[in-house]
C-alpha cells in the first residue's frame, strides 16, 4: 500500500473542515487467463556460483527450476544464495542472472539497480529528495545501509568489476550509486542470453522505507541487485527500444521484468523466514543455520522476511476464480489472536479481485506482519507477499482489513498488471484503492467520502509525471492515491458502474503480465464506450485541470404583482466539463433543480416564484468528484430588507445547519 498516507490525509482532512465550517460529511472509514503463449522459452538455469564467508556455514547449491508453463515472457532468471547475519545487520549473497535480451538491437550494458544504497548517506538522492523520511517514518538514527558489489564475472569467470559504472540520469548527484552500468565484453543481439555472476554485501539499515532490520525482525525488500527493463518499441507506446533508467527517487517505487527466481536463505536456527513464492523443500538445518529453498516465477520482484518471533498459521482457500492458493500469515505475538481477522480479509480480496480482475494465478499468498518497532516495512507489496501495518496493540480498527485488501489489490495492479511506477504510478496506486474502496463497501459496508477527499487535493496535477517532479511526498499523494482514484470514480459516473467494471476487467486480463501505459487504459475505455475521451484524458489524466463551479451572484427583487424574481449567475472558473446540476431553495420550503450543460464558461438562470430565493449551489450531490474547490458552489442571497421575516432567517439558518457550510 505503500500506506495510504493516513496520517497526512486525516489532519488535512481536519484543516479542510476547520476552515469550512464542516464542507462535507465527515470521513468514512479508518480514514480516507487469460495466459500469455507469447512467452519466451526459459533460460536453462546456470550453476550458481558459491562463495563461502570465512566462519560462516556452507550455502546451499541452486536446485533446477520446476518445470511450469509460462505465463510471462521471462526476460530474467535469478538464481540467489543469501546468508542472513542478524547480529551484524548483514546479508551476504552470490546471485548469477541470465537476461534474454527482449528486443533488436545489440545491447552492450547492463544495468543493475542497487536499491539498498538509497540509504547510505545523507548525500543519496532518496534521502535528499525525502528528508530522510517516508510515510510518517523517519530514518532511524545511525540506521544507514549500502550495497557492496564485491564481485561480478561473466559465465566464464571474466572479472567485470573494472567495467561497471554508476550512472546517475535523472539528476546527475555523484553521491547516488542506486543504479550502475555494467559493460559487456561482447554485445548480446535480440533473442540471446547472457550470463553474468554477482557477489555483494548488504549493509541492512535499521527499518526504514520498506526495508532493513529491526530487533530481531527482518524485512528484506529491494535487496538484491536488479536488473533494469529493456523496453522494446511499442512497451508502452516508446517509439525506439532501449533501457528505461531511473535512479531511487524519494517517492518513486519499482518497474521490473518477470522471470523465474530460485533463492536460498540462510538463517539462525531459531528463525522463520517468509519469502515469495513457494519452498520447494523443507528447510534443512546445519550448524546452528536453517536453510530455506524457494521458487517463484513469472513474478517480478523477489522478497523475504525473518525472525524468530513469528506466530505462523495457514489456511488453504480455493473458489470459483481462485483454483487453489496457501494462505500463510507470519503474525507477531501481539497479532495472534487476530488471524482469522487476517483471513478473512484475504479471502474476500482473492475472491473479489480475482472475480473483477482475472484469476489469482499463484499457488501461495503470504501474510506478513510485522513488530511495531518494524511498522516502516508495514504496508507494502510484493509478488505473492504482502506486509501488514505493524502491530501495535491485540485489537485493530478496520485499517487492518483496509491495508491487507489493498496490499491484496496490487497483486493485480503492480504484481500482474506490471506498470512502470516511476513515471506512471497512478496506473498502481490509483487503481488499487479504487477496488480496495469498492471491496470495503461491499464486504464491511464502510463507504468513503469521495467529496471530502477531493477537497484534499490542494495542487491538482497530472497522473502521468515521473514521481519524483510532483515537487514532494505531499503532492505525490494527493494526485497518485486520491486524484487519480477519483479520475476512475469519475469515468464510473459517466459511464455507469457496469462498463466501468467490463472496463477495468478487460485492461486487467488484456494487460495481465505486460507492461501497459496510461494510454493503453485509454483505448480500453474508448473501446467499451465507442467514443474518444481524448479531450477527457487531455485535462484530467495527462494534464492537472479541475473544475471549480461557483455561485457568482444572486439577486432577488419582488415585482408589482407580489412574485419575486431572483437572477443567478453561475460559473465554471476551471475547466470544461460538461453536465453540472443547479439546486435553487425558497423561502417557504421548495426546492427546484436545473441543469446547466457547462458551456460558455458562465450562464444565468432567472426564476419566478411565490416565495423570495434563500440560497443556490452548484452540484448539489457531489456528482462532479474532480472538483477540489467547494466552498463557492454555495451562495445565500441577499434578500430584499422588507422581506425578511422571522421565519425566514429561521429557515435559512436551519439550511446553513443542515448543510454544514458557512455561506456569504
Amino acid at each position: 500500500m505503500k500506506r495510504r498516507f493516513r496520517t497526512t490525509l486525516l489532519f488535512a482532512a481536519l484543516a479542510v473542515l476547520c476552515v469550512s465550517g464542516g464542507v462535507l460529511w465527515a470521513l468514512t472509514g479508518s480514514s480516507p487467463i487469460s495466459r500469455s503463449a507469447a512467452a519466451l522459452e526459459p533460460a536453462k538455469p546456470p550453476a550458481i556460483i558459491r562463495q563461502e564467508p570465512a566462519g560462516k556455514p556452507a550455502l546451499p547449491d541452486t536446485p533446477q527450476a520446476p518445470v511450469t508453463q509460462a505465463l510471462s515472457r521471462r526476460v530474467a532468471e535469478y538464481h540467489i544464495s543469501v546468508q542472513l547475519a542478524p547480529d551484524e545487520r548483514k546479508l551476504t549473497a552470490a546471485e548469477t542472472v541470465t537476461w534474454t535480451h527482449p528486443g533488436k538491437k545489440p545491447v552492450s550494458d547492463l544495468y543493475f539497480h542497487l536499491y539498498p544504497n538509497a540509504f547510505a548517506s545523507d548525500k543519496t538522492t532518496f534521502m535528499k529528495e525525502s528528508g530522510g523520511k517516508l510515510r510518517g517514518d523517519s530514518m532511524p538514527q545511525d540506521g544507514y545501509g549500502s550495497m557492496t558489489l564485491t564481485d561480478v564475472r561473466t559465465e566464464d569467470g571474466v572479472s567485470l568489476l573494472h567495467r561497471m559504472r554508476y550512472v546517475q540520469p535523472d539528476d546527475g548527484n555523484p553521491g547516488d550509486r542506486t543504479l550502475v552500468k555494467i559493460h559487456l565484453p561482447q554485445p548480446v543481439s535480440g533473442g540471446e542470453s547472457v550470463t553474468l555472476r554477482l557477489q555483494y554485501e548488504v549493509s541492512l539499515p535499521k527499518i526504514f522505507a520498506r526495508m532493513g532490520q529491526s530487533g530481531n525482525f527482518v524485512m528484506a525488500g529491494q535487496w538484491f541487485p536488479k536488473l533494469s527493463v529493456y523496453e522494446p518499441a511499442g512497451t508502452r507506446g516508446v517509439k525506439e527500444e532501449g533501457w528505461n533508467l531511473h535512479q531511487y527517487h524519494g517517492t518513486s517505487e519499482f518497474y521490473s521484468d518477470f522471470g523465474i527466481y530460485s533463492v536460498a536463505v540462510s538463517v539462525p536456527a531459531n528463525y522463520t523466514v517468509a519469502a515469495t513464492g513457494f519452498p520447494v523443500k523443507n528447510p534443512k538445518i546445519a550448524k546452528g543455520r536453517k536453510i530455506y529453498q524457494f521458487y517463484a516465477d513469472d513474478v517480478h520482484d523477489f522478497a523475504w522476511a525473518a525472525s524468530p518471533d513469528f506466530v505462523y498459521a495457514e489456511e488453504a482457500f480455493s473458489s470459483a476464480e481462485v483454483p487453489g492458493v496457501r494462505i500463510k500469515l507470519y503474525l507477531d505475538p501481539l497479532h495472534k489472536d487476530l488471524k482469522e481477522r487476517y483471513f478473512q480479509a484475504a479471502k474476500a480480496a482473492l475472491t473479489a479481485f480475482s472475480k473483477w480482475y482475472g484469476p489469482y494465478p499463484y499457488t501461495t499468498l503470504s501474510i506478513i506482519v510485522p513488530p511495531k518497532e518494524g511498522n516502516g516495512a508495514g504496508g507494502m507489496e510484493y509478488p505473492t507477499l504482502i506486509t501488514a501495518f505493524g502491530a501495535e496493540s491485540g485489537s485493530a480498527g478496520t485499517s487492518l482489513e483496509r491495508t491487507v485488501i489493498h496490499e491484496i489489490g496490487h497483486q493485480y495492479f503492480y504484481g500482474m498488471v506490471a506498470s512502470n511506477e516511476f513515471e506512471e504510478a497512478w496506473l498502481d496506486e490509483s487503481f488499487t484503492s479504487y477496488a480496495e474502496d469498492r471491496l470495503m463497501e461491499q464486504e464491511y459496508g464502510i463507504a468513503t467520502n469521495l467529496p471530502l477527499q477531493a477537497s484534499l487535493v490542494t495542487s491538482p496535477k497530472p497522473l502521468t509525471l515521473n514521481t519524483w517532479k510532483y515537487g514532494g511526498a505531499k503532492a505525490y499523494t494527493q494526485n497518485v492515491y486520491v486524484r487519480g482514484k477519483l479520475v476512475l470514480k469519475d469515468i464510473e459516473r459517466q459511464v455507469g458502474v457496469k462498463t466501468m467494471d467490463s472496463i477495468l476487467s478487460s485492461y486487467a486480463r488484456r494487460y495481465r503480465f505486460h507492461h501497459p501505459s496510461t494510454a493503453d487504459f485509454q483505448k480500453m475505455v474508448e473501446k467499451a464506450t465507442k467514443t474518444s475521451w481524448q479531450e477527457y484524458f487531455d485535462h484530467y489524466v495527462y494534464g492537472g485541470d479541475a473544475p471549480d463551479f461557483s455561485v457568482e451572484g444572486i439577486t432577488v427583487s419582488r415585482n408589482k404583482n407580489g412574485s419575486y424574481e431572483s437572477l443567478t449567475t453561475i460559473a465554471n472558473k476551471g475547466s470544461l466539463y460538461a453536465g453540472v446540476s443547479v439546486k435553487f431553495t425558497f423561502a417557504n420550503g421548495r426546492t427546484l433543480q436545473k441543469p446547466w450543460n457547462g458551456q460558455g464558461g458562465e450562464t444565468s438562470f432567472r426564476l419566478t416564484s411565490a416565495a423570495p430565493l434563500v440560497s443556490a449551489e452548484v452540484d448539489p450531490g457531489h456528482e462532479v468528484l474532480l472538483e477540489n474547490r467547494h466552498m463557492n458552489n454555495f451562495r445565500k442571497a441577499a434578500l430584499p430588507a422588507a422581506s425578511v421575516s422571522r421565519w425566514t432567517l429561521g429557515l435559512t439558518n436551519a439550511i446553513e445547519t443542515v448543510l454544514g457550510i458557512f455561506v456569504w
